[in-house]
């Protein structure tokens, strides 16, 4: 590269302060430009990722101390020090940093003048010998360099990166570009998945896509976002949930489904949830409740094998999470007993109302028994099942889509995977009986429809399709958001979403 004039404080227009950054790199970007110089380069050929060359490099020092072995790298300058006839300078790429050692006598007096006037934050390419240095550090020698693109604004500062957490959501670039560390979990996440992917296409699944518009919005009880199709002049929503379209795959024989699904649920933000979410849904046909457990158990153990090299997630201040196989299975009676007392269930409903308000809920007047004992698992057993916990036969009006337990009609033969005390996964034997099913879905409206609301209104094709045979089958749904909170450790569900939901700043 040719040098253009000298792009020191000194030399800058009048009307351009030394502290505005944006400025002085927009002048720098027009005197590369009069130099004939384009600062937004192309394709590169040949380039390695600096692990890559650093392996290479080692591998060649085994068989000969000092090999002349030159490399071309590419990606951003994240630090740059000066000492006269020569600077150091720091690479960063996808996978890893690399020290660039520059000298003036191989460059050439105006390559290198152009080298120190380049900005932290711009991406270059740089081909040269590596070799290591005194200190052991493997490092590059450029012998030519290229711009590929002025970065016109100033990264964040070099040591600390993004400090405001808004602003690390809303510049999600900007984190990953100065902190390894959020970079790690998003490559964790992308591992964790196609771990997932791995682990069900080896057992004969067949990964398939339902519709994310849907003319009614069900498989959960949510409230969804609602849109107009122009072409079909009618109401759509975004899904909840794919359950329904899987199941149809079932009745057409497809045995053995799965979707890494995006649902969206018209619903609050917290630090649990975001209203566009992941998760991947999975159904078997001739399984069970029993079956998707060994199935999601596996999945998850096999996951984080993989992805941390073991079973055990370090948590800071609280003890390990062990998800080693075989995981608790407790019935939600044995837990609601564990906390209350075996002899709840026969009290009069004045006595439970007045032992869950004793526990700091608030229970209205008017709810039954049912009510008061959900509000206890949820607020206060559910928080306390750190340690893997399947959770099973759950009360029927809470699922209204599983099939009820041979032994007791009044319970399903359902599972709920709470890890960390917050649900992970849901896991069913699916009720494949149609006409229980236009039963369940009534009580689960109050035996009303009303077609202005898109709740009240029940899907019959999905009830015509299960008319035709739909086999028994195991079904489970696990959050990968979830999932990776717990496998990476981050606090919050926007730490592993790349970019999370937020208010729009105008």
């Amino acid at each position: 590269m040719s040098s253009g004039q000298d792009d020191t404080p000194a030399n800058l227009p009048e009307a351009i302060s030394p502290s505005d950054q944006h400025a002085q790199r927009l002048h720098k970007l027009n005197q590369l430009r009069a130099a004939g110089i384009d600062p937004f380069g192309g394709r590169v050929d040949g380039i390695l990722e600096t692990s890559a060359v650093r392996a290479e490099f080692e591998k060649d020092e085994a068989a000969n101390p000092e090999p002349e072995t030159s490399f071309t790298i590419a990606g951003r300058l994240m630090g740059k020090r000066i000492m006269g006839r020569s600077l150091f300078a720091d690479l960063k790429d996808s996978s890893g940093r690399m020290q660039l050692f520059v000298q003036k006598n191989i460059l050439g007096d105006e390559e290198f003048e152009q080298f120190r006037q380049l900005d932290l934050g711009d991406i270059v390419t740089v081909s040269g010998r590596v070799f290591r240095t005194r200190m052991g550090e493997v490092s590059l020698k450029p012998a030519s360099f290229r711009l590929l693109a002025k970065a016109l604004r100033p990264l964040p500062e070099k040591w600390h990166g993004l400090t405001d957490v808004e602003q690390r959501y809303r510049q999600r670039y900007l984190d990953l570009a100065t902190n390894d560390e959020v970079a790690k979990v998003f490559q964790q996440r992308i591992r964790i998945i196609r771990s997932i992917r791995n682990y069900l296409d080896q057992r004969g699944f067949l990964e398939v896509e339902t519709p994310m518009m849907q003319a009614l919005a069900g498989g959960a009880a949510a409230r969804p976002f609602k849109t107009h199709y122009n072409a079909l002049d009618c109401t759509m929503y975004l899904r909840i949930a794919p359950e329904l379209f899987l199941k149809r795959l079932l009745v057409g024989g497809f045995e053995k489904v799965y979707e890494i699904n995006r649902n969206f649920r018209n619903e609050g933000l917290s630090r649990r949830h975001n209203p566009e979410f992941t998760m991947v849904e999975i159904y078997q046909a001739y399984s069970d409740c029993r079956g998707m457990m060994d199935l999601v158990e596996g999945l998850i153990s096999t996951a984080a094998r993989e992805v941390l090299g073991t079973t055990v997630v370090a948590r800071e201040g609280a003890e390990p999470i062990d998800l080693t196989p075989p995981w608790r299975r407790a019935t939600y009676a044995e837990l609601i007993a564990e906390r209350m007392g075996a002899d709840w269930p026969g009290l009069p409903r004045e006595a439970k109302r007045d032992q869950a308000r004793a526990l700091g809920l608030v229970i209205p007047d008017d709810w039954n028994d049912a009510d008061i004992t959900h509000e206890i698992y949820e607020k206060v057993i559910e928080s306390t099942l750190v340690q893997p916990t399947f959770v099973t036969r759950l009360p029927a009006h809470l699922v209204p889509l599983a099939k009820r337990c041979a032994d007791d009609p009044g319970v399903v033969d359902v599972y709920e995977l709470e890890i960390n005390g917050q649900e992970i996964s849901p896991g069913y034997s699916e009720l494949n009986d149609p006409i229980e099913q236009r039963a369940r879905f009534a009580q689960q409206l109050g035996g009303a429809q009303d077609d202005e609301h898109e709740v009240d209104r029940i899907d019959e094709d999905f009830l015509t399709a299960m008319e035709h045979g739909m086999p028994p089958a195991g079904g489970l749904g696990l959050g990968i958001d979830r999932l990776v909170m717990l496998l990476t450790g981050a606090d919050s569900i926007r730490d592993v979403i790349l970019f999370p939901q937020m208010r729009p700043t105008r």
